[in-house]
């Protein structure tokens, strides 16, 4: 069988699974960055997330071994960039309680295999599915995702998240994962290690799915709190509107016009909304062709693969931009606006909504700002935007 026939047979799988579950979180956990140590290790992971429903769930696990997006200009992890070869000691999930403190609800914890087994092996770049787990989350409380961790070498070997992190999370020496106290546990400032999907068996009208940078995944709002603006829109919607968040710190653009590990999640939508170009004119410098170029391929390719996926484009976000980046960020944002891509659907003006009058309209207002150095917009802002996108919406 070639592996043209295999890539095929594994999206078809995904998407079915995807059809019969949905997110059970709003919490991004896509993947910037990659663990590289001068020698093998083991390590456990626990990960408080909220969930979007509480009561009595079916939980089903899936996950990409692939850096998701570029960190910075890719010294340590770029887009795609393949895991190496790990072992999943044990893993469960368990009610966390109603404020993370590193320890689980006593007689909470339940298994999670794959397969059937408790422990398994990751290879490189490999996707898969753990089997389905029953569990009960009562309102106010918060999984608890634990799993125990064993690298096969050195170097790059375990994608993750890394930035200020959105949820609480501990880790630990050793092989911790059954242990429900939070003895040997220290909290961690910079690592959400985390499976790619979360999901919950419940059957949606729709997969909606927000694909953007760190201001889609809500990087500087407080820990916890999911006062972003994707998890406002997720809270206002209707759980039968199933909402996956796959936004990513430092991410740009042509990070998913590669058409790799990032943009295969995208393909699982019904309905996306796209909200990218901050980091392409900032950090990268690129010109507005450039990123318009990357935006069209991005939409052809989703296109291509659902015809009938409803995009949805924004404007790139005010962030306080000078200069040529500036000039960029304004030719961009007038071509978004009266003349978009081919296969946009619909087009939010999330700019105007974080800016400034004219002519500071290239700022962002600052009550909206994480503080006077930092453009990322706080949970006021994305209060503000949530208000704005569902009175358009």
């Amino acid at each position: 069988m070639s592996n043209e026939t295999n890539n095929v047979i594994q999206a078809n799988n995904d998407r079915l699974m995807h059809n019969d579950y949905t997110s059970a979180t709003i919490l991004s956990t896509v993947t910037n960055f990659i663990m590289n140590h001068d020698k093998p290790f083991t390590h456990t992971y626990r990960t408080y997330i909220r969930l979007r429903e509480s009561g009595p769930q079916t939980l089903h696990f899936w996950h990409s071994n692939a850096v998701d997006s570029t960190w910075d200009m890719g010294q340590i992890a770029a887009a795609s960039d393949l895991g190496g070869k790990w072992r999943i000691e044990a893993a469960f999930v368990a009610d966390g309680g109603m404020e993370p403190k590193g320890d689980v609800v006593k007689g909470s914890q339940v298994p999670l295999t794959f397969d059937g087994n408790i422990s398994k092996i990751v290879q490189s770049g490999e996707k898969f599915w753990s089997d389905e787990v029953q569990i009960d989350i009562p309102a106010g409380h918060f999984l608890a995702f634990t799993w125990s961790i064993t690298t096969m070498s050195s170097g790059k070997t375990i994608p993750f998240n890394t930035e200020t992190l959105l949820a609480t999370v501990y880790d630990a020496p050793g092989i911790l994962a059954d242990q429900e106290s939070s003895n040997s546990y220290q909290e961690s400032e910079n690592q959400l290690v985390v499976p790619t999907f979360i999901g919950y068996k419940k059957q949606v009208e729709k997969q909606l799915i927000f694909l953007g940078d760190s201001i889609t995944q809500g990087v500087r709002t407080a820990k916890d709190q999911y006062e972003y603006w994707v998890a406002r829109i997720a809270a206002e919607l209707p759980t039968t509107t199933g909402v996956w968040n796959i936004g990513s710190g430092w991410a740009r653009a042509y990070d998913a016009a590669t058409d790799g590990a990032w943009l295969y999640k995208a393909k699982q939508a019904d309905e996306i909304v796209i909200v990218l170009g901050v980091n392409d004119l900032g950090t990268a410098n690129r010109i507005a062709t450039q990123l318009m170029t990357d935006l069209t391929t991005i939409i052809s390719t989703l296109k291509i693969n659902n015809p009938l996926i409803n995009i949805i484009l924004c404007t790139v976000p005010t962030f306080n931009f000078t200069d040529e980046q500036e000039k960029a960020w304004r030719k961009v944002n007038d071509q978004i606006r009266t003349k978009p891509p081919i296969g946009v659907d619909r087009v939010f003006d999330i700019a105007e909504v974080l800016s400034q009058d004219a002519p500071n309209d290239h700022q962002l207002k600052p009550e909206y700002m994480t503080n006077m150095y930092d453009p990322h917009p706080n949970g006021i802002a994305g209060k503000a935007i949530a208000e704005a996108f569902l009175a358009w919406y």
